[in-house]
């Protein structure tokens, strides 16, 4: 592999409505540990975008930023990328019905209300499509909605965190229904129809997984997206991703030992310190971090990649 290169991306909304705390914090976090892995924090090799930056510079996570930036962390070949993303994840209607739950997850620029969401499919676009087939790229993703944010074709499935039930399962899509038709009934005083539609999709994947436990299609392991293998499956790109949650979760703003911290960014470089020699695969990552997670939050990181790979394999990066 030729040098190494690294995007952190932290947003905190600072003054706004939906201001964060963290995610600042955690991209310092992020690049001191990387640092300590033999990773160069010269700007030529680390892009570090935050809103404690001039606005008016290129290093403002700015939706035109953002993307600038990921073009020159896939701009050429024999790298190995690293990119971490601490800020708001959301969803947006589906505008070409790629999704099975009609909507598309996002990540969220500084500027999202003016120039809007930047959704999965231009993701996987911008960092997946254009990545060199001889590069490396790991994403981790600490938002909300982020497990499909940049539409990898294949997931590793868990049972949630060992101890969710195909009961707990139809009681959350149950809900998921009974709510939607509290708001088809008008029992809450906004955007009834949106909100329903919404819910609906939520309820829609949950019972479609629920049919492929049916069929035996749950076990532990390597899983294929269909309708993103559909689509990229053949790229078979060297990409591998934890993110914070699944689709319909959230990801926490954490306060942890006196510091603000992302829940995810936090379970991640506390089980990376445990692996100094870079022993541990990326399933032992995984499951180390749903443990952290699990003892205060019920968020369930999902890990995800571009070709069937053997995630028992060593993480190194």
């Amino acid at each position: 592999m030729g040098r190494r290169k690294a995007l952190l991306i932290g947003i905190n909304y600072i003054g706004s409505q939906h201001q964060l705390q963290g995610c600042v914090d955690d991209v310092n976090n992020m690049a001191e540990f990387l640092a300590s892995r033999g990773f160069s924090n010269h700007p030529a090799n680390m892009v570090v975008l935050t809103d404690m930056n001039d606005p008016r510079g290129p290093y403002y996570p700015t939706a035109h930023n953002v993307l600038a930036a990921m073009n020159w962390l896939v701009s050429e070949p024999g790298c190995m990328c690293f990119l971490h993303y601490s800020g708001h994840g959301g969803q947006v209607p589906d505008e070409d019905g790629s999704h099975s739950s009609g909507f598309a997850d996002t990540i969220v620029p500084v500027d999202f209300e003016r120039t809007g969401q930047i959704d999965s499919s231009t993701l996987h676009r911008a960092l997946v499509s254009a990545l060199p087939p001889s590069c490396t790229l790991f994403i981790l993703f600490d938002c909300c909605h982020s497990g499909s944010a940049v539409e990898l074709p294949f997931v590793y499935r868990t049972d949630d965190d060992g101890n969710v039930n195909l009961m707990d399962n139809l009681r959350a899509g149950a809900e998921l229904i009974g709510e939607a038709s509290h708001l088809i009934r008008g029992d809450f005083a906004f955007d009834s129809a949106g909100e329903a539609r919404h819910l609906l999709a939520g309820a829609t994947s949950f019972f479609r997984g629920l049919k492929h436990q049916y069929d035996g299609d749950y076990e532990e392991g390597l899983h294929s997206v269909g309708e993103f293998e559909e689509d990229w499956g053949r790229e078979n790109r060297s990409v591998f991703m934890f993110s914070g949650c699944k689709d319909e979760q959230t990801s926490a703003d954490a306060f942890i030992n006196g510091r603000h911290v992302g829940a995810m960014s936090w379970a991640f470089l506390e089980t990376m310190k445990t692996d100094v020699d870079w022993n541990m695969s990326y399933v032992q990552i995984l499951q180390n971090t749903r443990a952290l997670l699990q003892q205060r939050y019920s968020q369930v990181p999902q890990l995800s990649c571009g070709y069937p790979f053997d995630l028992n394999n060593p993480f190194k990066i």
